[in-house]
Order: structure tokens, then C-alpha cells, then sequence
């Protein structure tokens, strides 16, 4: 179950990145409320899997998947560039975090 709840957590900290990058500074409030709400929620779930998972793999893998998500809803939704170098960037992360879920006993 902590993987499930690891997991949650890094999409939830897609969704207040995302926000966030709305929020264009905490300048709108709804964006901003929707920050503030997926973060705490992503920062429990995470705290939540810290108690059977290893530190350094629970916050690597939730960085992990925030680093991920952000990057492809990044190109998806406001344009960022993408280029090889990213994509090989964003595929070394992915690797990384495969890995950890695979070298970690749980």
C-alpha cells in the first residue's frame, strides 16, 4: 500500500506544480487554493509511505514522479521545448525511479 500511496503523491504533486505555474505567482486565487490543497495532500501521502519505505527512495520516487509529470505537462500544455537532450534527461529520471522500485524490498 505504500507504494500506491507514494504513487498518489507524486501525481498530487504534479497537479500543485501545474497549479502553481497557473497561480502565475499566487496571483489567482483558485490555482493558488489548488496549490496549496494537492501539496498538502502530496506532502501527508508521501510522510504516509515514508513509514515502510526508505527515505531515499520514497523521496527520490515521488520527486521522481513530479519531475516527470511536470516536464511532459510542461510541453503538453504551456509549449516548453522539447528536444532530445530533455527527452533523454527525462528518460534517465524514468530509469532511475524504475530501478529504485525494483531495488527496494517492501
Amino acid at each position: 500500500m505504500a507504494w500506491v500511496y507514494l504513487f498518489l503523491a507524486g501525481i498530487f504533486e504534479v497537479v500543485w506544480s501545474t497549479a502553481m505555474k497557473e497561480s502565475h505567482g499566487f496571483t489567482r486565487l483558485l490555482p493558488s487554493i489548488i496549490t496549496a490543497v494537492f501539496m498538502l495532500l502530496s506532502v501527508v501521502l508521501l510522510a504516509i509511505s515514508m513509514k515502510t519505505l526508505p527515505l531515499g527512495t520514497s523521496y527520490t520516487v515521488w520527486v521522481g514522479i513530479g519531475a516527470i509529470g511536470a516536464f511532459i505537462l510542461g510541453v503538453v500544455m504551456f509549449g516548453e521545448s522539447l528536444n532530445s537532450l530533455r527527452v533523454i534527461a527525462v528518460l534517465l529520471i524514468f530509469s532511475g525511479v524504475i530501478l529504485l522500485k525494483v531495488a527496494t524490498k517492501e
